[in-house]
């Protein structure tokens, strides 16, 4: 399973990266699939750079903050009104029970038909695995003020060097601060891709919104996760503090997140 970072500045785009959203690709025999974590402000552009939009098999919204969701407007316009039409039946994507409605109010359109002609909308129930491809993504709720949000835990089974099958995990935060949903999704996974968009010192006080580096150490510790990635980082924020604040709270490997850098889990 390829990780590539499309956008992953926090809360709005930056100068150097697009808002959330990240590219999963895996083969399925002979079959490669691709499916897109949250598609947030500026990164239908950015995400051309690695595939071709019509290529995309599934999209997975983890809320619906407009930094993880509002470029689904633009690729709207892309399969509508692609000259030639577009070359494939409606993209699936799952979401919020709100999502189909609320990319219509965007957009400006009635509800019905809404988007419903371009996308295949369905909602996430908590905890319940969905099944695309080679994938199995499972909806956990987090902590983080909307309606729903979730952190998402993807599965795949390929085949290791010696021809054995392997499954690999990779979990993905969306936006949450610490709670035991956030731990579930992330046990045992082998890339633990996880917010800091806080840091300590300056929001740590602020509780139930976003995680700091140290508090997503200590998630990544008490999930048991492998790697830890973190990513969602303001611009107002150091990248080099939440690192530092997340090294001491967990002993694998830490890093923080870079818009067009690929990482195999």
């Amino acid at each position: 399973m390829k990780l590539t970072i499309v956008g992953c500045t926090g809360s709005f785009p930056g100068p150097g990266s697009p808002a959330s959203c990240y590219l999963l690709t895996a083969q399925d025999g002979d079959r490669q699939w691709k499916i897109v974590m949250d598609l947030g402000s500026g990164a239908l552009g950015a995400i051309q750079r690695y595939t071709d939009l019509e290529d995309i098999d599934a999209i997975f919204l983890t809320h619906l903050h407009p930094d993880h969701c509002m470029d689904l407007c633009g690729l709207h316009v892309a399969v509508r009104w692609k000259p030639g039409g577009w070359g494939r039946d409606r993209i699936p994507v799952w979401g919020p029970a709100a999502t189909a409605d609320r990319m219509a109010t965007a957009y400006g359109l009635d509800l019905d038909p809404g988007m419903h002609e371009e996308f295949d909308f369905s909602n996430w129930a908590e905890r319940v695995p969905v099944k695309v491809g080679p994938f199995t993504i499972t909806p956990f709720a987090v902590n983080h003020p909307v309606e729903e949000a979730y952190a998402l835990r993807v599965e795949v089974t390929e085949p290791d060097k010696d021809g054995t099958p392997v499954t690999r995990v990779l979990t993905y935060s969306g936006d949450t601060d610490s709670c035991q949903g956030l731990e579930d999704a992330a046990r045992g996974a082998d890339l633990f891709l996880c917010e800091a968009a806080f840091e300590e010192g300056r929001d740590d006080g602020i509780k139930d919104v976003h995680l700091t580096g140290k508090r997503a150490g200590q998630a990544a510790t008490a999930a048991g996760a492998r790697r830890l990635l973190l990513t969602h980082i303001p611009v107002w924020t150091s990248q080099t503090a939440v690192l530092a604040e997340a090294k001491p709270e967990f002993a694998g490997d830490v890093a923080v997140a870079v818009a067009g850098v690929h990482y195999t889990v």
